[in-house]
């Protein structure tokens, strides 16, 4: 990825990863990455950090190979990337803080804001496809009159759509604008603050002499449509239109087949089966999606026990969930339940970019749609699909580890529209389902997520059970 990012025609930087797993014993990653790694890494050209320090347990509980990695980055004077995904802004924020990262984009209230910044910390006001918090965090800034050059935009994960169709920071931008931060402020965001952040500013962030002529020309500072991009000094685009030549890159062969799956799913592997508890009412443990935002709700609700399995209840928005292990082969899978996708009838979506040890995930109403959704999406190597009734209705193939596309990015964004269109055939209205469902294997947000070793408590950072045994 850094060989890749450093041939591009505007700039790309990267940071090394630095919670592989992200939370450990929780769940199974495809693979390792630890203080020897990082250290390697981080003499690489093009690396400027070490990103999103997820294991804010780790941080604030001392652990060793959290702290080590931290160390190495700090010896290449680099920047400690912030992930502090809890509401918590007592001890344990204070610990993280002093733990070392520099920055954080999981905050959502104004409190989170102002306490990152008065902590010494930059505060990354995310506004992505389906995380909208730049509203809500630039308080800090209109309220509170705190010094907006503390504060970054950011998108964190946006839908290839969004990308073509609305923009990126651009699009954070404005939104910045449309909530009382001036023009010349929310540029400083985008652009001079980030590159101080990462030690960028002597080549990038400004137009100054020595600098690199990464430029935008616009004609409207509220809507932020460029007119013209000009990149490492070249006109890239204009109007919209793409001025340069992109080369395709060799990826190898273990990077595009990257999804293994050693047998051909059944309805038997999605069902949920009950042990111990007689036919009847329980309570289950449910993950619960918060519309626009990444945390997920703890839910607690009453099921019904049928035969020996809980079935989905679409007349409750209950649906199955289901985590199958594809990087080692052992095609495992760890079934659980989730509530609000709204899914009407029989249908299912699968995804294997499921952050962030990205095993597949799939979430349905139909174990014949599961069964379906799964084998499709293995055979095509990775990416996301939607089956209803049988049929798969939308699709878009990422070939590359199951999480990135061969192809442009507009070609993206129209199969990309059809997984987007399924959701909504299947009865989802939230903004950007398939953004929500990427997250929900991502065991360090608060509050319920699933791993291939269970349901996993983020509050408690435990595992839990699907069904609560009566007391």
């Amino acid at each position: 990825m850094v060989d890749e990012a450093a041939v591009q025609p505007v700039h790309v930087w990267v940071q090394v990863p630095s919670c592989v797993p992200s939370a450990p014993g929780l769940e199974t990653p495809g693979a390792l990455i630890g203080p020897k790694d990082v250290a390697k890494a981080m003499k690489w050209e093009g690396i400027i950090g070490l990103g999103e320090m997820m294991n804010f347990p780790g941080v604030y509980m001392s652990d060793e190979k959290m702290h080590a990695e931290m160390a190495a980055t700090r010896r290449a004077d680099k920047v400690i990337g912030g992930h502090y995904a809890s509401p918590d802004l007592g001890l344990p924020f204070h610990g993280y803080v002093a733990g070392g990262a520099e920055d954080d984009h999981e905050g959502t209230r104004l409190e989170d804001a102002a306490a990152r910044v008065r902590q010494g910390m930059k505060v990354m006001l995310r506004h992505g496809s389906a995380w909208h918090d730049v509203a809500e965090q630039v308080s800090p800034i209109t309220e509170l009159g705190l010094d907006p050059r503390h504060f970054l935009l950011c998108t964190d994960d946006s839908h290839s759509a969004t990308l073509v169709h609305e923009g990126h920071l651009n699009r954070a931008l404005r939104v910045a604008i449309a909530h009382s931060v001036s023009p010349i402020v929310a540029v400083q965001m985008a652009t001079i603050n980030v590159a101080e952040h990462f030690g960028l500013a002597r080549s990038m962030g400004q137009i100054a002499p020595g600098r690199y002529a990464d430029l935008l020309l616009i004609s409207d500072l509220t809507q932020f449509q460029p007119d013209i991009v000009i990149a490492k000094g070249q006109i890239a685009a204009e109007k919209g239109r793409l001025n340069l030549h992109l080369n395709p890159f060799p990826y190898p062969e273990w990077v595009t087949q990257s999804v293994k799956l050693p047998k051909v799913f059944a309805a038997s592997d999605f069902r949920l089966h009950v042990n111990g508890l007689v036919d009847g009412r329980t309570t289950a443990n449910v993950i619960g999606v918060i519309e626009n935002q990444a945390p997920t709700r703890h839910l607690q609700m009453p099921v019904t026990t049928n035969a020996g399995e809980i079935h989905a209840d679409t007349s409750r928005d209950i649906a199955k969930i289901a985590l199958v292990e594809r990087h080692r082969g052992t095609g495992s899978v760890t079934v659980g339940l989730v509530n609000g996708f709204g899914f009407k009838g029989k249908c299912a979506v699968a995804s294997t970019v499921a952050h962030d040890s990205h095993h597949m995930i799939v979430v349905g109403t139909d174990e014949a749609d599961m069964v379906e959704a799964a084998n499709s999406l293995a055979r095509s190597g990775g990416g996301q699909i939607v089956v209803k009734d049988g049929k798969v209705i939308g699709q878009v193939e990422l070939q590359i580890a199951g999480l990135m596309s061969t192809e442009h990015a507009e070609t993206v964004a129209q199969k990309a529209a059809t997984v987007l269109e399924g959701f909504r055939a299947c009865g989802c209205t939230l903004n950007n389902p398939n953004m929500q469902l990427s997250l929900l294997a991502l065991v360090v947000i608060p509050e319920l997520r699933i791993s291939d070793k269970g349901l996993v408590d983020v509050k408690n950072f435990s595992l839990v059970p699907v069904l609560q045994k009566p007391s």
